[in-house]
């Protein structure tokens, strides 16, 4: 039923490990763009949100979500490497055996190191900008750094799960339609009820609590807290992709050992 869009999935994974194998630096480059890529939506959704926030208007969540499309458009459409899409790939990768855990754990390092440094650069560049300075302690970006923050560990990985189920379908659905116009509108939707939802999402946090904490900040924003939310946010984010889209679809799909469908030169690189 899926063996198609399945076979797609294998194949990008199998194209990520090649791109890691031939050039580390490359490929760190690649994941370090999906880190900046994300981090311009979570800008655009704070700048938004921020006097609608100030206003104590109930739809602030509403019209960031509506916003923050962006990201995952120009992740898909102009080409990076993002951790949590990569949760799904090389999970079905390595189910067709097209790819290892060995490379499946490998890349989710190099994955997310570069999307970190990609965040962090952005969010240099956006303190250089100044585009919040002067911002007071009950701003909104110092609000939602704090929350984020604060989370109870396992609240934060459960959020993790519900946000990367909607990210890796968001990426599911693209690959499934051919109308550029109609990825635009799936990426938008999973996109808005993530965001609208308040659900977690690893990479998107790297842009919000690394800025927080560069900004001349609040005492409630400290380094603890960033670790404090990243750690289960990106383990909720890997079951949320692996487990529920990955697998879930794999065992949907008719053909219990993809291995035998693969491709020549994909099984190759299987060896």
């Amino acid at each position: 039923m899926y063996q198609d869009t399945i076979n797609v999935m294998i194949q990008t994974a199998l194209r990520k490990k090649r791109l890691l194998e031939e050039s580390r630096f490359r490929y760190l480059l690649h994941a370090a763009l999906a880190g900046v890529y994300v981090g311009i939506g979570i800008i655009l959704i704070i700048t938004i949100g921020a006097p609608l926030f100030a206003a104590h208007s109930p739809v602030y969540m509403m019209a960031m979500g509506a916003s923050f499309g962006i990201a995952l458009t120009l992740v898909i459409i102009a080409g990076s490497d993002l951790f949590t899409g990569n949760n799904m790939y090389f999970t079905l990768g390595t189910l067709s055996g097209a790819t290892t855990w060995k490379d499946t754990l490998r890349n989710w390092i190099y994955c997310w190191g570069g999307n970190l440094l990609g965040a962090l650069t952005l969010a240099m560049l956006v303190f250089g900008a100044g585009l919040f300075r002067g911002i007071g302690p009950d701003h909104l970006l110092f609000s939602i750094a704090h929350k984020k923050m604060s989370l109870p560990y396992t609240e934060i990985f459960f959020r993790g799960i519900l946000c990367n189920w909607l990210v890796c379908m968001a990426i599911w659905c693209s690959a499934r339609v051919k109308s550029e116009s109609a990825k635009l509108i799936l990426i938008w939707w999973m996109l808005y009820a993530f965001i609208a939802s308040g659900y977690e999402h690893s990479v998107a946090n790297m842009t919000v609590l690394s800025l927080a904490l560069i900004l001349p900040h609040p005492d409630t924003i400290t380094w603890a807290g960033w670790f404090h939310n990243m750690i289960p946010a990106t383990l909720g984010n890997i079951v949320g992709g692996s487990l529920f889209v990955a697998c879930a679809y794999w065992i949907i799909s008719p053909v219990s050992k993809r291995r035998n469908n693969l491709t020549e030169e994909e099984q190759r690189h299987c060896e």
